[in-house]
C-alpha cells in the first residue's frame, strides 16, 4: 500500500485518533470533514501530537456531498487509499430524522465512491458498526451472523456495506475492508484529543464523563433487570487507540492480493456491564457518579460482545487495553477538557 491516505470525517472522535496513528506510521494524510460534529481544534492538536510527522497532514473543510470539491481534491492529489468515517452517528436522531441520515450517510458515500472510481483509487477501509447485526440472539457475535440493522443509523451502515459488496462484484479491482466496531471509548493518553459529542451524549462513557466534570447531575441507567451479573446491559467496549490501530492493520490488509471485499469485527471479545464500567470510571477519576435508574429502552439488547478471532487471525491485530486504561484515558481527557474542544462560554 502506498503512503497517501484520504480520511473522511478525520476531525471526529475515531477519525482524529486514526489520523494520528497514520501520521506516526509515516502516511501522508489528508482529512476532509464538514465539522458538523467535530472540531478543527482536534486536527491542530493531532498535528502537534504527531511532532515532525505533523507536516504530512492537510485539512479541507467541505461536505462529501459537494462533488465538485471532492473532484478538485482528487485531481490535485493521488490517493493510494481512503478511510471513510464521515457520517452522522446518533441512533435516536436517526429514528427521528431518517431522511437526514440517508441523505448524509448514503449520498455522501456514493459521491465518494464515484469520485474514487473515476480517479482510479479503488482501495477503501469503511467505518461500519456492530449495529449491522441488530440484536444478535447469542454471543459472542461472529462476522457470519445474519445482518439485520434495527434503526436508520444502523441501516445506513448496512446499506453502505451492501453497496461496497456490489461494487466489488461489478469491478474486482476494488479492495475493500469493512470494519464493524463495537463500543469505542477512551481517549489519547496525552488527554489532548478525545470524544466531544454535540448536545446530549448518546453513549454511556461521554455521559459518565459529563457527570464527573459537573456538566450533568446524574447518569440515567436504562434497565437494571436484565439477566446479567448485575442486571445492567453488557457491551464490548474497545479503547479508541486499539480501534485506530485496527485501521492501520486494515490498510495493510489492502496489500493482500487475495483481499476482495471483506469484513472484520473490532472489539475486545469481552463484555462489560454498565455498572462495572461506572465503577471503573469512579476508580479512575476518584469521583462518585450519581445514578438514576429507569426502565429498559425499547430495542436495547441484553448482552452484545464481539468474536475477534477473525481480525486476530487475518489482520494480525488484537486489542491491547482493558477498561481500566479506557477509563484512565477518558478521565484524563475529561479533566483537561471538561467542555470538550470549546470553552463553556461558547456552548449553546
Amino acid at each position: 500500500m502506498g503512503k497517501s491516505v484520504l480520511v473522511t470525517g478525520g476531525a471526529g472522535y475515531i477519525g482524529s485518533h486514526t489520523v494520528l496513528q497514520l501520521l506516526l506510521g509515516g502516511y501522508e494524510t489528508v482529512v476532509v470533514d464538514n465539522l458538523d460534529n467535530a472540531s478543527e481544534i482536534a486536527v491542530s492538536r493531532v498535528k502537534q501530537l504527531a511532532g515532525d510527522f505533523g507536516r504530512n497532514l492537510n485539512f479541507h473543510q467541505f461536505d462529501l456531498r459537494d462533488k465538485p470539491a471532492l473532484e478538485k481534491l482528487f485531481s490535485e492529489t493521488k490517493f493510494d487509499a481512503v478511510i471513510h468515517f464521515a457520517g452522522l452517528k446518533a441512533v435516536g436522531e436517526s429514528v427521528a430524522k431518517p431522511l437526514l441520515y440517508y441523505d448524509n450517510n448514503l449520498t455522501g458515500t456514493i459521491v465518494l465512491l464515484e469520485v474514487m472510481g473515476a480517479h482510479g483509487c479503488k482501495n477503501l477501509v469503511f467505518s461500519s458498526s456492530a449495529t449491522v447485526y441488530g440484536w444478535p440472539k447469542k454471543v459472542p457475535c461472529t462476522e457470519d451472523f445474519p445482518l439485520q440493522a434495527v434503526n436508520p443509523y444502523g441501516r445506513t451502515k448496512l446499506f453502505i456495506e451492501e453497496i461496497c459488496r456490489d461494487i466489488h462484484r461489478a469491478d474486482p479491482e476494488w479492495k475493500i475492508v469493512l470494519l464493524r466496531y463495537f463500543n469505542p471509548v477512551g481517549a489519547h493518553p496525552s488527554g489532548e484529543i478525545g470524544e466531544d459529542p454535540r448536545g446530549i451524549p448518546n453513549n454511556l462513557m461521554p455521559f459518565v464523563q459529563q457527570v464527573a466534570v459537573g456538566r450533568r447531575p446524574a447518569l440515567t441507567v436504562y434497565g437494571t433487570d436484565y439477566s446479567t451479573k448485575d442486571g445492567t446491559g453488557v457491551r464490548d467496549y474497545i479503547h479508541v487507540i486499539d480501534l485506530a490501530d485496527g485501521h492501520i492493520a486494515a490498510l495493510r490488509k489492502l496489500d493482500d492480493p487475495k483481499i476482495g471485499c471483506d469484513f472484520f469485527n473490532l472489539g475486545t471479545g469481552k463484555g462489560t456491564s454498565v455498572f462495572e464500567m461506572v465503577a471503573a470510571f469512579e476508580k479512575a477519576s476518584g469521583k462518585k457518579i450519581p445514578i438514576v435508574t429507569a426502565g429498559r429502552r425499547p430495542g436495547d439488547a441484553e448482552i452484545v460482545y464481539a468474536s475477534t478471532e477473525k481480525a486476530e487471525r487475518e489482520l494480525n491485530w488484537k486489542a491491547k487495553y482493558g477498561i481500566d486504561e479506557m477509563c484512565r484515558d477518558q478521565w484524563n481527557w475529561a479533566s483537561k477538557n471538561p467542555y470538550g474542544y470549546v470553552a463553556p462560554d461558547s456552548t449553546n
